[in-house]
């Protein structure tokens, strides 16, 4: 299994059992709110507000809180805007941070220090872009599917990677064909518990215990900001890493 796909399996099933569900609702919410302001009510002609009631569902969102947020879309007055930080941990690893806010000066000053206060350095808006890709990451659940037969139904859609990890499948794409994925699944009756555009590194880094968990640390504190969206980063995720922290 790579390092991005542990990783996400770990923060998988942390969210879970942790009391950060909350912070996933939120982030959630947020992007149900830029979604409706940016193309509209209708999930059918506004791909990313269908994707983003996806992942809603895929977080276990209750009904009755995706309802209130595509209606809180049409009377907040916040005006979300995205925004990207790039910067080095401990031992150079690279971290690179999505964010939607409604307030820039904030979220600038935040970042910069956490980058600070844990060791880091926060780089300018670009620096990092050749050390990530950007693609197509789609987490479905395993149910009854069988997996040969649904890994050569998929894979024309332009797959790159289709991995088994427990109950679900990862499957990873090539950001063009992300929509080529999406649209398979649904022809195929399946809706995946979580799709999204992440940045995958190109190559990572391996860290001793101690300096890991000391990175680990920074992302869980930008994970925490209300600002932040998604972290990624190119630590190496080892097994003992995975069972120290999983």
């Amino acid at each position: 299994m790579s390092g991005h796909s542990k990783w996400s399996t770990i923060k998988r099933k942390k969210g879970a059992a942790d009391a950060k569900r909350s912070k996933m609702f939120s982030r959630v919410v947020k992007e149900i709110i830029v979604a409706v302001k940016e193309s509209g009510h209708d999930p059918e002609g506004n791909p990313r507000l269908r994707i983003a009631l996806q992942n809603a569902k895929g977080v276990n969102m209750p009904k009755d809180n995706i309802e209130k947020a595509i209606k809180k879309a049409d009377k907040d007055d916040a005006n979300f805007q995205e925004a990207t930080f790039e910067g080095y941990a401990l031992g150079g690893i690279a971290i690179f941070v999505e964010c939607l806010t409604d307030n820039n000066n904030r979220t600038v000053s935040d970042i910069r220090s956490i980058f600070s206060k844990k060791g880091g350095n926060l780089g300018t808006n670009g620096s990092l872009s050749f050390l990530f890709d950007r693609k197509g990451v789609f987490t479905v659940q395993k149910g009854d599917l069988d997996p040969e037969e649904f890994e050569l139904e998929i894979i024309d859609a332009g797959v790159e990677e289709f991995e088994i990890e427990e109950d679900v499948f990862i499957i990873t794409s090539a950001m063009e064909d992300f929509g080529n994925v999406q649209k398979k699944l649904d022809e195929m009756g399946i809706e995946a518990e979580s799709a999204k555009l992440e940045r995958i590194p190109n190559d990572t880094k391996v860290l001793d215990l101690d300096s890991a968990q000391k990175v680990l640390s920074m992302i869980e504190d930008f994970e925490d900001n209300d600002d932040v969206q998604n972290v990624y980063h190119n630590l190496e995720m080892t097994e003992e890493i995975a069972a120290v922290i999983g």
